[in-house]
């Protein structure tokens, strides 16, 4: 159960808190900052490296610093939002966003911005777990599952509207601000942002909230770190030891953490991430499918900026504005995706890896049939196909894992549900993008970028049948 204070009347436990239009645009503007931010870097990254001398190490810790600080902070964002007020972190994180948006742009070098923008991750992580713990402690009913697949629709389009921006902004060079008008851009709207959410968020918080788990805490983010860290580092440092021994860490201080979860659970107390959660099948499902989706989703945005921009040697508009179609798709067929859900449940889940599928495939052929030429009339079709895939995915998956997290545990939900999106998003960097930076010096940008999409392929294929086991009906 909730308590929802309000600047007027204090409710009812029972009685849920209103979000109304004004505040469930507010917290989805909020969940769009951290997913754009996470993207619109990648068209970026070769004007940045120029600009400030930064090898290609240093450049993947721009990426990977803001992705794995995010990722290890994000639960317990979510924990401290049932414990403070969700309302008071969403405002503090959103402001704690804007001003290491700013440092970032105003970063006078390369470590400069590497440490600003671990900072700015670690914003992310106070403000996005609010959002959806917001919805979830203040909505109810048909305006619960509209909210939720509003926020699967802006976490999608966000991902794909990220890069297309950084590409327009870089190239704009507004007042001469080059790059750094990507993190300058979040200045306003973190202040808009501000004076609505004070105006129109509610107060939610869990009616008994459970101290912060210390030792939990500490081995979730030694077991992210353990894994993200050497995957996001290791090529571009040479793969030393630290990173083989960080490796071979990670499966014992995952172990340890579950260990630790679980006597705390079954001791009565709530744990950072309670292993009895995972009870509800919804929740369980969803998170399983995500993984891979996810991987697949980050690792193909990344890939395909850069073989455009190495390979096609486009500048970082046209690289950007190749996967407008997606965008486009993905938009008009995510609205149309409540009332599908509600005709024919998970269905529609298993018929977007198809779509993405197909998608996939035309993206390759026009690879194979344009390479050096490829231009976004050839890219079009495919992109097209596979935002709409995608879009028949995301929001209803996202949707699915928090229908059954009852509101009283609704930080600790949407912590777990969005450090698995997160951790699979900076995965699918590492993976993925480190097996096409690999197979580039060997095989050229075509064929690594062959390679990788058919992996890709293989991670759809992967999320299409574990999709045969969710729910038939979704909440």
């Amino acid at each position: 159960m909730t308590e929802t204070v309000t600047t007027a009347t204090v409710r009812s436990p029972s009685a849920p808190a209103a979000l109304g239009g004004p505040g469930l645009f507010t917290v989805l503007l909020a969940a769009a900052l951290p997913l754009v931010d996470f993207f619109i870097v990648n068209v970026a990254l070769p004007t940045i490296g120029a600009d400030l001398h930064a090898g290609e190490a240093v450049l993947e810790l721009v990426v990977a610093g803001y992705g794995v600080a995010y990722a290890v902070l994000l639960v317990l964002g979510g924990r401290l939002g049932d414990l403070f007020g969700r309302r008071r972190l969403f405002l503090g994180g959103m402001a704690a966003f804007g001003l290491t948006s700013l440092a970032c742009g105003l970063a006078p070098g390369a470590w400069t911005l590497v440490a600003a923008r671990v900072a700015q991750g670690a914003a992310s992580a106070a403000m996005l777990p609010q959002v959806l713990a917001t919805i979830q402690a203040a909505t109810a009913g048909g305006r619960r599952a509209r909210a939720m697949s509003l926020y699967g629709a802006t976490a999608g389009l966000s991902m794909v509207a990220g890069q297309i921006l950084g590409g327009v902004l870089v190239a704009a060079d507004i007042a001469g601000t080059g790059w750094r008008s990507v993190f300058l851009v979040n200045v306003p709207v973190v202040i808009a942002g501000l004076v609505l959410g004070a105006r129109f968020v509610p107060e939610t918080k869990s009616q008994r909230p459970e101290p912060v788990d210390g030792p939990g805490t500490l081995l979730l983010a030694a077991s992210l770190l353990t894994l993200l860290a050497p995957l996001t580092e290791g090529r571009a440092a040479g793969w030393p030891l630290w990173t083989w021994l960080s490796l071979a860490a990670f499966p014992g201080v995952a172990v340890a953490f579950y260990a630790v979860e679980r006597r705390a659970d079954r001791a009565g107390r709530t744990p950072l991430v309670p292993p009895s959660l995972f009870a509800l099948a919804s929740l369980r499902s969803g998170l399983v499918m995500m993984v891979p989706f996810s991987i697949g989703f980050s690792g193909f945005m990344f890939v395909i900026a850069v073989a455009l921009q190495s390979g096609e040697h486009l500048g970082p508009v046209p690289a950007g504005l190749a996967l407008a179609p997606m965008a486009v798709a993905f938009l008009f067929v995510s609205l149309a995706g409540p009332r599908l859900i509600a005709r024919y449940g998970s269905r529609v889940v298993t018929a977007g890896s198809v779509i993405q599928a197909v998608g996939i495939v035309l993206i390759v052929l026009a690879a194979r049939r344009d390479w050096p030429h490829l231009d976004l009339v050839g890219l079009l079709p495919g992109v097209a196909v596979a935002g709409a895939g995608q879009a028949l995915q995301l929001p209803n998956v996202l949707r699915l894992v928090m229908s059954e997290v009852p509101p009283a545990r609704a930080g600790v939900g949407s912590g777990v549900m969005v450090t698995t999106q997160q951790s699979a998003l900076a995965l699918g960097v590492a993976t993925l993008g480190t097996l096409f930076l690999s197979l580039v010096p060997h095989q050229g940008v075509r064929d690594a970028l062959l390679i990788t999409l058919l992996v890709q392929l293989g991670l759809v294929a992967l999320t299409g049948l574990l999709s045969l086991r969710l729910p038939r009906t979704v909440n």
